[in-house]
């Protein structure tokens, strides 16, 4: 490209620039997006190969997401500004990424959540499977091999490894050798495992911040069970909590699935929805509305007389555990008793034994005899 000489300085600083970044975007809007998951960290083929692909297809956006508008807003919003965030992460010091935790009851669409997060910012998706990671170089290894403009996500992370508390002390048998082994195949051991403490710096070491413009997505069902330092602000920003369905979520199911707007029978949906102890989650409406979709009054009151039965159901539960509570005291006051039972025949004997003895030693002070020996004794020789 031919340019005169007084307008190089501006051509070169502006002009292309501007024509590099538009074509990456284009690159980026026209590149097949894809669904990542990690190979298994054994065998010759690992090190050749640590993600394996197939084309990312997932329908689902946050116009047909099943949760409140307030929260949906919440969320696009941002997603929104991490994506166009370059500058103010730059500014401030910080690498470019983001981490968001989804927990909640399951079939609360958490899955849909990241499907729905990966369609708006264009984003292939990295299905971690922690079970599959042997030591915390594997990981390390898999970190350094995602792309830019990714979705880290982990599933169920209080199910996939014991990382509900990390300050617990190693158990009795971990902690004693085990005959026929040497103190180094026990270090080789320690030194090749994942731990809590390697997961923590994938998710926010130095080493993840080596690739930019990168969010990290964690599921669970059990937030109870997961450790504070792994969903602290700056490893997780962003608690989404995803529970049983509401009535503005179940507009848009029934707009999905039932093409309704409005309906005759939607005010008692909301008033049954609004009741105490009715809970059904999306999937569940999701599947009363899919099963009776060919007749739209048909499905709202098979929902109607659902929403009802659960609010039974979640009663009988309580009532259940409630009475499995007091089977557990009971049955420990039974143990309790018993054990009581069993060491007070032994107080009485020792009781009784020390009378005895007492009372044979006053015997044999007076001249008396003391047992049934010395009393025959005296007998046949008066």
């Amino acid at each position: 490209m031919r340019i005169h000489r007084r307008d190089r300085a501006k051509v070169m600083s502006e002009y292309i620039p501007h024509v590099i970044s538009n074509a990456k975007a284009l690159e980026s809007d026209r590149r097949e997006r894809k669904l990542y998951t990690n190979a298994k960290s054994t065998g010759w083929w690992s090190y050749r190969k640590v993600w394996e692909s197939i084309p990312f297809q997932h329908p689902s956006t946050f116009s047909t997401l099943a949760l409140d508008p307030i929260l949906k807003q919440k969320i696009i919003d941002d997603l929104t500004e991490f994506k166009n965030g370059e500058q103010f992460y730059k500014e401030a010091g910080r690498a470019w990424k983001r981490g968001y935790l989804l927990y909640g009851p399951p079939g609360t669409g958490k899955s849909s959540m990241i499907a729905c997060m990966a369609n708006l910012l264009e984003y292939d998706v990295y299905d971690l499977e922690l079970t599959e990671v042997r030591s915390n170089a594997d990981l390390r290894n898999l970190l350094l091999n995602i792309g830019n403009k990714a979705i880290v996500v982990i599933e169920d992370i209080d199910c996939t490894l014991n990382l509900s508390e990390r300050r617990e002390k190693r158990k009795k048998d971990e902690s004693q050798a085990q005959p026929g082994r040497g103190s180094e195949d026990k270090d080789q051991d320690e030194n090749n495992k994942l731990t809590m403490s390697g997961l923590l710096n994938f998710i926010d070491g130095l080493w993840s911040s080596c690739v930019s413009e990168r969010i990290f997505v964690f599921t669970t069902n059990h937030i109870e069970k997961l450790d504070a330092a792994l969903i602290r602000s700056g490893r997780m920003d962003m608690h989404i909590h995803l529970s049983f369905c509401g009535f503005e979520a179940f507009k848009v199911l029934a707009k999905n699935y039932l093409k309704l707007k409005d309906h005759a029978l939607f005010e008692e949906v909301r008033a049954v929805m609004e009741e105490d102890g009715v809970c059904m989650t999306p999937a569940d409406i999701t599947e009363v509305l899919t099963r009776e979709r060919r007749d739209a009054e048909q499905a709202l009151i098979c929902l109607i007389e659902g929403l009802k039965a659960s609010k039974i159901n979640k009663k009988v539960q309580e009532m259940s555990e409630q009475k499995s509570r007091q089977g557990k005291e009971s049955l420990e006051e039974d143990e309790v008793t018993e054990e009581k039972k069993q060491i007070e025949p032994a107080a009485t004997r020792s009781d009784e034994s020390g009378k005895k003895v007492e009372a044979e030693g006053q015997a044999s002070e007076n001249g008396m005899p003391s047992t049934k020996e010395e009393l025959h004794a005296q007998v046949k020789d008066p």
